[in-house]
């Protein structure tokens, strides 16, 4: 979804979750959110193709462990979909498993449910613009996995991309390699969340990278953070 499209109309949500208490909590975070509307909601992953066909949402938040269909298998059902939503995987169990299984399986984006409100929110716009948003604790068990595999070659590019970035560009891509959302970003640096993402353009642009997972690779890889 074009960010001139969010502008336009408001963002389509389905939630999947058995929980009723924790999905209801959900949805009434995502409802006082301005510009999010929740359309659908699920209790198992075996309602979810149909609700996608019914509602068409641009983002689905889902649960892992449900007792027909888990979020797993429920997100590669809805990524074998022609122009299929973005899957957001928020659950109570960062197991290293989950986390690259989800990936694996098409997700966008992995959460914590003990994130705070402003972080799921900011999760489902992020998710929904095509970007990836991955838990400070998960974004550090993948990039210890993927770093861990890669030769000293990788390593040694990404040290020589680095005097291509400016001061600024550097404080930013560490601040999102520690997991910090574009909104806390801005604040720790007296910005605007649009220069923010300005500055994230201009660096995704010099590092060829796509998406905020890309960059946190090259922050470990040039040494700007350490696993």
């Amino acid at each position: 979804m074009t960010e001139a499209e969010h502008d336009q109309a408001p963002l389509r949500v389905l939630l999947v979750d058995d929980d009723a208490l924790a999905r209801g909590g959900l949805a009434g975070i995502l409802r006082a959110a301005d510009g999010i509307d929740v359309v659908a909601e699920a209790d198992d992953g075996d309602e979810v193709v149909e609700l996608v066909h019914r509602h068409a949402p641009h983002v689905v938040v889902m649960d892992v462990r449900m007792h027909r269909m888990d979020g797993i298998r429920a997100t590669a059902a809805v990524n074998a979909l022609p122009r299929p939503p973005h899957v957001l995987i928020l659950t109570t169990f960062d197991l290293d498993e989950y986390v690259f299984d989800s990936l694996a399986a098409g997700a966008r984006g992995f959460l914590l449910k003990d994130a705070s409100p402003a972080e799921i929110v900011e999760g489902v716009r992020v998710i929904a613009a095509g970007d990836s948003m991955l838990a400070p604790r998960a974004t550090r068990e993948l990039v210890a996995h993927y770093v861990g595999q890669r030769r000293n070659p990788a390593r040694n590019r990404a040290r020589e991309l680095l005097p291509q970035l400016s001061d600024r560009e550097v404080e930013i891509v560490t601040a999102v390699a520690r997991g910090k959302s574009n909104a806390v970003i801005a604040a720790e640096f007296f910005l605007s969340e649009a220069t923010v993402k300005t500055h994230l353009s201009r660096v995704s642009g010099k590092l060829d990278a796509d998406n905020r997972v890309q960059l946190t690779i090259f922050a470990y890889e040039a040494g700007l953070v350490t696993v």
